[in-house]
């Protein structure tokens, strides 16, 4: 997979300190990815670099919202989305990126490419378990709820010693029985 040019932070000509980037992130950076899970996708990144002399410092942060369809009812909706992530980069002999939050770069490098970061810092903050806010407040009025609610088994709290099977009775005396 080929890089993406605009994801790419020349970092050899910046000075030492903080430069801000903004990245505004839609449909097309997924389909990229080849990642189909959203249906769309309106998040804002942006990214701190703390130029340092023999280190970087990244700082990611992502807002917005992306729509996806609810587990439960299939019905799509607006998941909203709040996340951030710090990296810090060092340089070595080889590219090593085996630690999560460590990247070494080989010397001689001149930017980084943070195409990789934003994709797995955005689809991370997608719950596992998406569940469309009207299912859980009860105002989403759909076929698949009502057809769920139908099978679902009804509580019978009122169970009597005669539905049990008498065979138990036996079993309980033991429990009893010291």
């Amino acid at each position: 997979m080929k890089p993406m040019k605009e994801y790419a932070i020349p970092f050899v000509g910046l000075k030492q300190g903080n430069h801000n980037f903004e990245y505004k992130i839609d449909q097309t950076f997924f389909d990229y990815f080849e990642y189909e899970e959203f249906n769309n996708v309106d998040v804002s990144v942006n990214v701190v670099l703390n130029k340092k002399s023999t280190l970087l410092e990244l700082h990611f942060e992502i807002s917005g919202f992306v729509n996806v369809n609810c587990d439960v009812t299939n019905e799509p909706y607006n998941q909203n989305l709040h996340n951030s992530f710090d990296l810090v980069v060092k340089f070595g002999e080889a590219y090593n990126d085996e630690h999560i939050d460590i990247l070494i770069l080989p010397h001689g490098e001149y930017e980084i490419n943070i195409q990789q970061y934003i994709y797995e810092l955005i689809v991370l903050a997608v719950p596992i378990k998406r569940v469309h806010p009207g299912v859980e407040d009860g105002t989403l009025g759909s076929e698949i709820l009502e057809k769920l609610e139908e099978l679902s088994p009804k509580d019978n709290k009122e169970k009597t010693d005669e539905d049990i099977d008498p065979r138990w009775n036996t079993l309980k005396k033991l429990l009893t029985d010291k």
